[in-house]
């Protein structure tokens, strides 16, 4: 009797293991009688597009004239034919504004199961990076100088209320002589775009000249790189970009209309973001649209299980540059076609098997994430387009590393628990004996945030970042923004806590507030101006826009309130010379 016992026991691990093997043979072979069950007879499928993608990938891969070598060997595996694997596509998707892609951080979407539950589980943040070459192989072009203003693509100089801003002797001030050790990347002006390689793998790049030339129109070498490098190069110890960098219109102007040649999922997150490569090789960070400009956030939505919006992350970087902090990456809007410059060019195969056809016959898709990834929240088009917004990426995270920091302020993330900022009137004081906060330059910049922040509506920002080449003396990147701009009937005060608390701001902060509340410079004006240029323009609701100019009358007071508690020397940190001060009248 035992022995039977003992037969029929591995009888059955036999079944399970031989079950377990026709599961596995089954999942593998699932993807590809999709595809061929996906296409009718005589038609081109998603599987036909493939060899067009992968053509496009040696290229990206291979692109020997890139001004600083060949690019990362892993780039050359996503190359081949067949599906990247997960290490490769984890090392072309690394992105700035996850504090998980840098080794010093601690991200909290890497908290443990339990933890997460407790906190809410807040997104991470999300405009992205490129990989650029070793810098210490070729170094890199210097940004050309000063050409004038620089306005988004389509606006005109006469008349125009942003040319107008940007003549102000406010938005002249000149940044500090840059040294070697200021700029991100060395520079070497002799050194030229070459587009050969990637002609010789991708038709579609344009190509022309006889053969060992590739600048057939004399162009000087800064000018034959492609605008996404030229936007890289112009990073330093003060600004993200310059005022004058011709580079950041022309990029606007490619997020709009480069061809799409690779799709991706980004991997974390809590909500749908793709990754798209460029035919340029530039690469940028793709919000899908969630929501019309007309909804608002339920009043009853915590701040972390809000949608991201793709809008806010467009009026986010034409916000940013109208105060003059340029610390947001470049960001367009863009209307996509999910049939062709998604599903048809994507080698991710988890992305591909979410697609399908509503009963609308939309198509729509729906991607991996943590939250809204799912039939119920699917992405659908009309019938296949679909609008978004594409933040350009920063460099790479192995050629220009970044710190991420906790926010002092950030919020709990937790239904009922409250931050300590919230129950501690002294908090900033504890803050300002910390390094690097006990220097007035972070602590600075973290007003400016704070300000910035609260003019959008955003509450979300539990993390911000830094380029670690600079130390602690260099300028806070402003990384997704995605949930600003939910509100136009509720000015959320507690965002302003930072400033009220600590009463310290800039000089020229609070010079160009002050300018911006003027009839002649109203905020909402120009910011309407700014975003007419956009390809999915209105981008913004018209309540949003008058939100600004009410929102910018508080942070205004709350300064005359510091003024009149600590007095004006203790209150304004002098951060212009004499002779700025006096061109401004000030």
């Amino acid at each position: 009797m035992k022995m039977i016992l003992v037969r029929r026991f591995r009888v059955l691990i036999l079944m399970a293991f031989l079950a377990a093997c026709a599961l596995h043979l089954v999942l593998d072979l699932l993807p590809k009688l999709e595809r061929s069950a996906a296409r009718p007879s005589g038609e081109p499928g998603c599987s036909c597009a493939q060899p067009a993608a992968e053509a496009a990938a040696p290229g990206w891969a291979q692109a020997r004239g890139h001004p600083g070598g060949e690019l990362a060997a892993a780039a050359s595996a996503a190359g081949e034919a067949g599906w990247p694997n997960k290490h490769t596509l984890r090392i072309l998707q690394d992105f700035s504004s996850d504090p998980s892609s840098n080794l010093t951080s601690h991200s909290l979407e890497k908290l443990p199961p339990a933890a997460e539950a407790a906190e809410g589980a807040p997104p991470g943040q999300d405009p992205g990076v490129r990989r650029l070459p070793n810098p210490a192989h070729r170094p890199l072009p210097r940004d050309p100088g000063p050409r004038g203003p620089v306005l988004p693509p389509g606006l005109s100089g006469d008349g125009s209320l942003l040319t107008r801003l940007f003549q102000h002797p406010l938005y002249q001030v000149p940044i500090p002589p840059l040294t070697e050790g200021d700029v991100l990347f060395n520079v070497n002006s002799d050194i030229r775009f070459n587009p050969k390689a990637a002609a010789a793998e991708n038709p579609d790049w344009p190509h022309e000249g006889p053969e060992g030339e590739f600048l057939p129109t004399g162009e000087a070498a800064v000018d034959s790189y492609p605008n996404w490098l030229k936007f890289h190069i112009g990073i330093n110890r003060y600004e993200l970009y310059s005022r004058h960098n011709p580079a950041v219109g022309a990029l606007l102007q490619d997020l709009g209309t480069q061809k799409i040649t690779s799709v991706a999922m980004k991997s974390g997150g809590t909500q749908l973001k793709l990754i798209m490569t460029f035919q340029n090789y530039g690469q940028a960070l793709f919000k899908p649209m969630k929501q019309t400009r007309e909804q608002e956030t339920p009043p009853d939505f915590f701040y972390f299980s809000d949608y991201e919006r793709h809008n806010a992350e467009i009026a986010a970087f034409h916000l940013d540059r109208i105060l003059d902090f340029r610390r947001v990456p470049p960001v367009a809007g863009r209307l996509v076609n999910m049939t062709k410059e998604i599903r048809d060019v994507t080698r991710d195969k988890k992305l591909w098997r979410t697609f399908f056809i509503s009963p609308a016959n939309n198509i729509c898709f729906y991607g991996e994430c943590s939250y809204y990834c799912s039939t119920e929240h699917a992405l659908c088009g009309k019938p296949d387009q679909i609008e978004g917004s594409l933040a350009a990426f920063l460099p790479d995270l192995s050629l220009a590393k970044r710190k991420t920091w906790r926010n002092p302020w950030r919020r709990s993330y937790h239904k009922r628990k409250k931050a300590e900022w919230e129950v501690d009137p002294d908090y900033c004081e504890e803050v300002k004996q910390t390094p690097p906060y006990d220097s007035s330059q972070r602590i600075l910049d973290v007003m400016d945030m704070s300000i910035f922040d609260f003019l959008m509506g955003n509450m979300d920002r539990h993390h911000y970042e830094t380029f670690e080449k600079f130390g602690n003396e260099t300028f806070i990147i402003h990384l997704d923004n995605g949930r600003g701009f939910g509100k136009h009937s509720h000015d959320e005060l507690s965002i302003l806590v930072p400033l009220q608390q600590c009463c310290r701001i800039r000089r020229s902060t609070y010079l160009r507030l002050q300018l911006l509340a003027q009839e002649e410079h109203r905020l909402s004006l120009l910011m309407a101006e700014s975003l007419r240029a956009d390809r999915v323009a209105p981008v913004l609701f018209q309540p949003h826009l008058e939100a600004l100019d009410r929102r910018l009358r508080i942070v205004l007071q709350a300064v005359r309130d510091c003024v009149e508690k600590d007095g004006l020397h203790s209150v304004v940190e002098d951060d212009l010379g004499p002779e700025h001060r006096a061109a401004a009248g000030r």
